[in-house]
């Protein structure tokens, strides 16, 4: 998934820590980045260790520049909700890579204040916008200029309502029966007007997946009104005229 994103945004990384292997476990993910992080950080010694997001990639590298003596910088900083274990386990990654980050690049006002009620100094936090939302626009309008187009969701029409479904969190695995019981429900969704389209996309590395099953209901010139693509590059997740 990291490859992906590297080549959309045409980014070449000095070093490959290589992690990511099937059915990885938290623990895996955090011991390889823990051990795999300590020899670059030994050789380079950087100023700093920018961080980014809430996952547990990002929490095993914050923690191997502490070991190291090196600060940290956190990019979309001060995420928080009210329960360790929601999201699971994003809501505990920020909470311990907070601890440990010397300079929060918070996404939000709402965000910096998450972060002030945790007694985190003013100097310490930046305010500095949402990168997810700088990334999506980058990459919708790499895709309009490119003329790039996606084979899996040709057949739905851009000018109908869409409803985009996904369901990639950890959290979600014990909850894929659920999951299929929605499936079941798009189909009533997609047979009334005005038209909508339901697309969830599998997602790579999961250890349970929900197609629904069943047949979807057509628009009046046949095309479905629902589809399942396959794990789908980031660039691809736009519907092309």
């Amino acid at each position: 998934m990291l490859d992906d994103v590297l080549r959309l945004f045409e980014i070449t990384p000095d070093v490959d820590l290589d992690v990511m292997t099937k059915t990885q476990s938290l623990t895996d993910i955090t011991t390889r980045v823990l051990t795999r992080m300590e020899p670059v950080l030994v050789e380079e010694h950087p100023d700093v260790v920018l961080v980014h997001g809430d996952t547990t990639t990002s929490t095993a590298a914050a923690l191997a520049a502490f070991y190291q003596k090196i600060p940290v910088g956190h990019v979309e900083a001060g995420l928080r909700t009210s329960s360790i274990a929601e999201p699971y386990p994003e809501e505990a990654n920020r909470r311990i890579t907070g601890v440990l980050t010397a300079i929060h690049f918070a996404p939000t006002a709402r965000a910096r204040a998450n972060l002030l009620a945790e007694r985190t100094g003013h100097a310490r936090i930046f305010v500095t916008g949402n990168t997810v939302i700088d990334a999506f626009l980058a990459t919708e309008r790499r895709v309009r200029e490119r003329g790039l187009v996606t084979p899996a969701l040709a057949g739905l029409d851009p000018l109908r309502p869409i409803i985009f479904v996904t369901a990639h969190r950890r959290e979600n695995h014990e909850q894929m029966g659920e999951i299929a019981r929605a499936r079941r429900d798009d189909r009533r969704i997609c047979a009334t007007p005005p038209n909508r389209v339901a697309g969830p996309p599998l997602a790579p590395g999961r250890t349970g997946r929900a197609r629904g099953g069943g047949r979807y209901p057509r628009d009046p010139v046949g095309r479905p009104r629902s589809t399942t693509p396959r794990p789908l590059p980031s660039w691809r997740l736009r519907v092309s005229s």
